[in-house]
């Protein structure tokens, strides 16, 4: 891996770079055979058969229906104390456009976010902490499902995954393409913004596009409608916030009709926001706006709104104490702790409200594709897997070190 020289955490990292091999080997096999949220069957069967290779005390599959679940108990465990790592499995319904021997072997289906490597990392964090527990606890790893969209955090722990194992904090990783290799990045506040969905049915009445006045025009509503939505976010939420609405999918008539105006459209949009009033205070002016646009054209308007993910939020003393770990691996100055947050969305959010933890991003750098996250030509970076193993595994035994004799 090109980046700082490893610092008093390098113990870990120089142990799991001797398998480095075998988790670049499970990660592009991984790769190859993608799979959709709570399709794992082939990704689930392959942890668990590796969480067994590496000595794990118990192996739990089908939680949260593809979810898989590691328990490895420490050289002692009087304190009593577990921690959780995570590590999301699922692919995207994305069309492969890489050439090396490990893309992906289903049409449609890639590995476009990089949780095969996330989920290679975990395994070689089981491995080194089942070869050595120098710790005094339980380290509970969770490779969860359906991440992309299908809130498999949520899924588990409907399943009773903290039931069977009360973890006291949990913490998560995700690589990042926009930092170099070698560095992380944290916070300890907003990593993640919440993900709403809503979609706008709007009626009116069609007719023919040369007797428009005996018509009411939906075509024009919905235009009215996604101009005035963007003054949610300049008019309405202070610029010390942050909020985002976008208007991504517009359906109305039939493009070989050109002269037909039709009777109803539907627009479907997301909104990202971080504080929970500014997200009540958007869903509300956006349901306003389009019942007194649809009103003002004599058309109607039902939106239709649902918050997928919450806000992902990192616990302040766990972030300071992930960011303490990262310190001690690569040094302070290849940490950032004041990481700017994401408007991106991401399910850990569930657990987090749940559990003390904190979410991490590990630098990989874009490649020589220069590709970012859901892009057809991104590949995870195989070189930071040994690193990304290294913070995980550091996370246990710096939260439960051994007693002093």
């Amino acid at each position: 891996m090109q980046g700082p020289r490893l610092k008093a955490g390098g113990r870990a990292f120089a142990h799991i770079a001797q398998y480095h091999p075998e988790l670049t080997a499970l990660r592009r096999d991984l790769h190859a055979h993608p799979e959709l949220g709570f399709e794992e069957i082939y990704t689930g069967k392959r942890v668990a058969e590796a969480l067994k290779l590496c000595g794990v005390d118990e192996v739990h599959e089908g939680i949260g229906r593809t979810g898989v679940v590691g328990v490895i108990r420490g050289r002692s465990t009087s304190s009593a104390s577990m921690i959780g790592l995570r590590a999301d499995m699922d692919a995207l319904p994305l069309a492969e456009h890489n050439d090396f021997s490990w893309k992906s072997s289903k049409p449609g289906l890639m590995h476009g976010c990089g949780h095969d490597g996330h989920t290679a990392m975990l395994v070689g964090a089981a491995r080194y902490l089942a070869e050595t527990r120098n710790f005094d606890g339980t380290a509970v790893l969770v490779f969860q499902p359906g991440e992309e969209g299908f809130a498999g955090a949520r899924v588990m722990m409907e399943d009773g995954l903290f039931d069977r194992f009360p973890v006291q904090s949990i913490y998560a990783m995700h690589n990042w393409p926009s930092m170099k290799p070698g560095t992380v990045g944290i916070n300890s506040g907003p990593m993640m913004a919440a993900a709403d969905r809503f979609t706008i049915e709007i009626t009116g009445r069609g007719g023919h596009g040369a007797h428009a006045y005996q018509t009411v025009d939906v075509v024009l509503v919905a235009a009215h409608i996604i101009t005035a939505a963007q003054s949610i976010v300049s008019r309405n939420v202070r610029p010390i916030d942050s909020a985002v609405v976008s208007l991504c999918a517009v359906q109305a008539g039939d493009l070989g009709a050109f002269s037909v105006l039709p009777g109803s459209a539907t627009l479907v949009g997301t909104v990202r926001t971080f504080d929970p009033l500014v997200q009540e205070m958007v869903e509300k002016r956006l349901k306003e706006l389009c019942n007194a646009i649809a009103l003002g054209f004599g058309a109607t308007a039902t939106v239709h709104y649902e918050r997928i993910y919450p806000a992902t939020i990192n616990s302040e003393s766990e972030a300071i104490f992930a960011g303490d770990v990262a310190e001690s691996l690569l040094g302070a100055d290849h940490v950032v702790r004041d990481l700017e947050p994401s408007m991106g969305a991401e399910d850990f959010s569930f657990m987090l409200q749940n559990k003390p933890g904190a979410y991490l991003r590990i630098g990989q750098g874009t490649g020589s594709s220069g590709s970012a996250l859901h892009n057809s030509r991104y590949d995870f970076n195989d070189d930071i897997l040994p690193l990304g193993a290294a913070l995980h595994a550091g996370l246990v035994e710096q939260a439960m070190p051994l007693p002093t004799p």
